[in-house]
């Protein structure tokens, strides 16, 4: 019976890593570590919270002395690393925040890691799941491969820069056994709205502005969260220990692009006027060190394992708006502040 320990569980995609592990493998017992900042929801696994094989911690990776003790506790087999402060906007107001929680508190997990398991590494797992961020920023051809050199500009692409390269030193140092899996912009059910579409959904939903960096000209890949999920499942069970691999949506498309397709979708779907929600676009002075284009090849990952996205991007976001519609609650609990009840209500209060 394997343990697993995934950090950030609560969080937009640990989520629907958690949900996904906790449903096909009832035999694992799945471990859920997370500090419910800002952007970690309990409620995104109310659907799993009282099966069997889930198991909710509250704490911080930060904390050394907390990491060291669960890991002699529990004795993971395997351990999903998500936690990380992501928000690029953020990073540029409080970069000290981002490198204690992406950089001190991965090596925290690594340090656990190397000292429970001791040199007995088979069938063990530390499992680094990164951003397309690290590799910086490209023109208007070309993609990010597995063995593209890093340039990161921002410090939450610098500090996610340093965390995978920490992962790698203690693979070639002490023969940690990990993977690294490099992903491109997640996007689907449950993201906290500081992010585009979540965020642009409910400004449209009640009329405010949709404030557009620069002209709107920077390129992202979008990738579904729910085959980021599938994916991360298949690199965890049938990946090479010490390999890298870039998960990749294969759906470009220019922001302006991206927001005005979503105008569109939400205007039929609210029953408005064609048109009426583009009239909220307003464009805003362009982010610092904003980069220009990101776009993953994710070939590797599909020739060694057989992964591919399920949807494309047009789909994807009927999807989405289609979820967000359906739990205008959870979106007015989230943007309220009052999903960090949740917590008190199910671990607190019993």
């Amino acid at each position: 019976m394997k343990k697993i320990l995934v950090t950030g569980g609560a969080g937009f995609i640990g989520s629907h890593v958690i949900r996904l592990f906790v449903n096909r493998y009832p035999d694992y017992q799945i471990y859920n570590l997370d500090k419910l900042t800002y952007a970690g929801n309990l409620e995104n696994l109310r659907d799993v919270d009282q099966k069997p094989n889930y198991h909710f911690i509250k704490g911080d990776i930060i904390d050394g002395d907390f990491i060291i003790g669960l890991f002699k506790k529990e004795q993971f087999d395997g351990v999903i690393h998500l936690a990380a402060e992501s928000h690029v906007d953020r990073s540029i107001a409080n970069p000290m925040e981002f490198i204690m929680a992406n950089i001190v508190g991965t090596v925290n997990l690594l340090n656990a890691a190397k000292h429970i398991w001791k040199g007995h590494f088979e069938g063990k797992l530390f499992y680094h799941v990164s951003t397309d961020e690290v590799y910086g920023s490209l023109g208007d051809t070309g993609f990010f491969y597995e063995d593209t050199p890093y340039d990161p500009h921002s410090p939450y692409s610098a500090s996610k820069a340093s965390s995978d390269h920490l992962v790698r030193a203690y693979h070639d140092t002490y023969g940690l056994p990990m993977i690294i899996s490099n992903c491109s912009n997640n996007y689907g059910p449950n993201q906290f709205p500081e992010k585009l579409i979540p965020l642009f959904i409910n400004n449209i939903r009640h009329d405010k502005p949709l404030p557009v960096y620069g002209k709107g000209e920077n390129v992202r890949d979008w990738l579904y969260v729910e085959d980021h999920a599938a994916a991360i499942d298949l690199i965890f069970h049938k990946g090479l220990v010490g390999e890298t691999f870039n998960i990749g949506g294969h759906n470009e498309w220019k922001n302006i692009d991206l927001i005005k397709l979503l105008c569109r979708v939400m205007d039929e779907k609210l029953g408005r006027t064609k048109g009426k929600s583009e009239k909220l676009i307003t464009y805003v002075t362009d982010r610092a060190g904003h980069d220009l284009r990101y776009a993953i090849d994710s070939s590797k990952l599909q020739k060694q394992l057989g992964w591919e996205p399920s949807l494309q991007f047009e789909e994807g976001i009927e999807k989405t708006v289609d979820w967000y519609l359906k739990n205008q609650a959870w979106l007015d609990n989230v943007t309220s502040g009052n999903y960090q009840k949740y917590y008190e209500e199910m671990y607190l209060n019993r």
